[in-house]
């Protein structure tokens, strides 16, 4: 019989109304606290300005970055309609003071103000205000011009007519509030992207960003001219192109469906999903309508022109090898998952676009027969190397390779078999491994050497992939499978920590891993699984005391600590450390750092993947001369 517990009762049932559940759980409205949670309040100004534009009221929109007393802030300053700012006769107060104190409000609830928007919830205004120090509203509409001032969610100055003011748009400054984020500085490399991002789905439309934080000042301006055409030259920059940039743009009732798409010679598909210019990383019912379309389309293409093999059997993936492709959304009332709109739901959405991708590109291939012949080429050659890959994995599965069965023999397992307890260090070479699995946790702390660098994925089918007898070490390690067979959720480490040499080798090594995760495991990557271990470069001695230095500047330090009487030893490599002193600068739990592998721009990673390990040398020196001056230590 349960205790009854008096002490729990209704006095404990708390309600945090409005702004107060924002600050209190502030995560549940921009995922997160950290660099990307403030990113988020400024994504949500700007998502504003685009939504204006969307109705066709603005051309152009300014973002400024600048410090206020050693705080990051941001300005936005777009030439819409301006904020509503007369009295809402409900709340007895002004519109612009309800939509920036009160959830679940705004002009997007109906389609009179706005056909289409990103904004859906009625909370991005009232967020930025409640996480913020301070936030300030300047409104030009109808000849006048209007402030108002705000601080984490409440009213700090009435609405007051500034005066006469020529133009029209709204002006929003806001100061994150250091209360609620540890730093509050805008990532301005992630910005460009979003800001690039949203010039090509909106052609036409000028965004100005000005960075003052830094001197020299920097000025950037996103225009695309020919919007989604422009979106696939940039993401397919550095690889070979194998057709025209095929796009399509059609209004089907309330629904605007766009889409541009291209084949390249690579081996891998990239495809970026938009409604209403919110970008949907996990797809949805708009990207499972893009793919069947384009798939039946093709195939139908092929069984009509007698191109089919009956030998030869193409599924979906095959048609999308090598393709890049971009689908953009506009619509009334979408239906996402959460806050974040990571993925769209409407069902009704998936056949309109099938639909239209199906006739556009049907039409297209007959039009175009050396694209058709192309595309076809591509998915010909994906299936085949898919069925040779598949024969592969069945000799390597009877072999119990990828089954669990066997583990590597090079592996040296530890005794727990909790995946969220356990961990793998991925070390180069039998040196630091031999110091590893002697100096390691054997309960908690499996080792896994390496012998020398692995395949550059970058450049290889999958078929050289599995021939890769460190690629296959770890895909056995993992217990994940690969490919079609990959599934997170039997991973056996969750912490997968890559413990490379702290020189020039070392990072090249760790580089080759990251390639690999990125291109055929990352899910590992976005669940967090994946860590890179921090070695000392320093070991630091005077007498008995040794100090590890893991950077010149602790060195120094260090040296200025200690005095001059003290020996210094540069480690090299992991090996040149016995195993008590590898466990305790670098694997003991309690003592170690360890950086967290995470994507925080998928366009981006994808572009950097590219251009330092694809085929494009040209493109790779470019990018090396004009970074090299970025470069502080390469020697580590």
């Amino acid at each position: 019989m349960p205790i009854e517990n008096d002490e729990y009762n209704a006095s404990k049932i708390i309600v945090l109304e409005g702004v107060q559940g924002i600050r209190k759980r502030p995560a549940m409205y921009i995922g997160s606290t950290g660099s990307t949670g403030v990113l988020h309040l400024l994504y949500e100004v700007i998502d504003n300005a685009v939504d204006e534009a969307l109705a066709g009221y603005c051309k152009n929109i300014y973002v400024r970055l600048r410090l206020e007393d050693g705080i990051n802030a941001a300005d936005v300053t777009d030439d819409g309609r301006g904020i509503p700012v007369d009295i809402m006769p409900k709340y007895n107060k002004g519109a612009l003071e309800v939509i920036m104190t009160t959830l679940h409000k705004g002009g997007k609830f109906s389609n009179d103000a706005y056909k289409v928007s990103g904004g859906l919830h009625g909370v991005g205004l009232t967020v930025v205000n409640a996480l913020s120090e301070f936030t300030e509203v300047t409104v030009r509409r109808s000849g006048r011009m209007y402030k108002q001032t705000f601080s984490r969610g409440a009213v700090t100055s009435a609405l007051e007519d500034v005066g006469a003011s020529e133009g029209r748009g709204t002006t929003i400054k806001f100061k994150p509030d250091k209360e609620i984020f540890p730093t509050t500085t805008f990532d301005s490399s992630l910005l460009k992207d979003r800001l690039r991002y949203t010039s090509f789905l909106n052609p036409g439309i000028a965004i100005t960003l000005r960075d003052e934080r830094f001197d020299p000042v920097e000025e950037e301006v996103y225009n695309s001219k020919n919007g989604l055409a422009d979106f696939i030259a940039f993401l397919n920059s550095g690889k070979t192109a194998l057709t025209s940039i095929i796009q399509s743009r059609k209004q089907e009732g309330t629904v605007t469906i766009s889409y541009a798409m291209q084949y390249n010679s690579t081996y891998d598909e990239k495809t970026e999903a938009f409604v209403n210019n919110i970008r949907t990383t996990e797809g949805g019912t708009h990207v499972v309508g893009f793919r069947a379309g384009m798939t039946r389309a093709i195939l139908n293409y092929m069984q009509k022109n007698g191109q089919a093999r009956p030998d030869t059997k193409i599924v979906g993936d095959d048609t999308r090898e090598g393709l890049t492709a971009v689908i953009s959304i506009l619509m009334q009332n979408p239906e996402f998952e959460g806050q974040t709109k990571e993925k769209l739901g409407n069902t009704q959405i998936k056949s309109i676009v099938e639909t239209d991708v199906y006739a556009n590109l049907s039409r297209y291939m007959e039009e175009h027969p050396l694209d058709a012949k192309a595309i076809i080429e591509k998915a010909l050659n994906a299936a085949n190397a898919r069925e040779s890959s598949r024969k592969a994995r069945e000799l390597a599965r009877k072999k119990s390779l990828f089954e669990g069965a066997v583990l590597p023999g090079k592996l040296a397992d530890c005794t727990n078999s909790d995946p969220e307890k356990t961990e793998l260090f991925i070390v180069e070479g039998q040196s630091a491994g031999g110091s590893g699995k002697d100096g390691r946790n054997k309960d908690i702390q499996a080792i896994l050497p390496l012998r020398g660098k692995i395949l550059n994925v970058e450049k290889a089918n999958f078929e050289r992939i599995f021939d890769n007898a460190e690629i296959k070490a770890m895909i056995t390690a993992f217990g994940t499978g690969i490919n079609e067979t990959f599934n997170a959720d039997n991973i056996r480490y969750k912490k997968i920590i890559l413990m490379t040499d702290a020189d020039v080798d070392g990072s090249h090594i760790r580089t080759l891993l990251l390639t690999f995760f990125y291109r055929y495991m990352r899910k590992i990557i976005e669940r967090g699984y994946v860590y890179m271990a921090q070695p000392p470069l320093y070991k630091v001695s005077r007498g008995k005391e040794v100090v590890y230095c893991y950077s010149d500047q602790e060195l120094e330090e260090n040296r200025k600590k200690m005095g001059d009487k003290i020996e210094v030893q540069r480690y090299k490599g992991l090996g040149e450390m016995n195993p008590e002193q590898l466990w305790e600068t670098t694997m003991n739990p309690e003592t170690r750092i360890l950086k967290k592998v995470t994507i925080a721009d998928a366009v981006r990673t994808d572009e950097l993947f590219t251009i330092l390990m694809g085929v494009d040398v040209p493109k790779r020196r470019k990018f090396l001369q004009e970074h090299a001056e970025e470069v502080k230590a390469l020697d580590i």
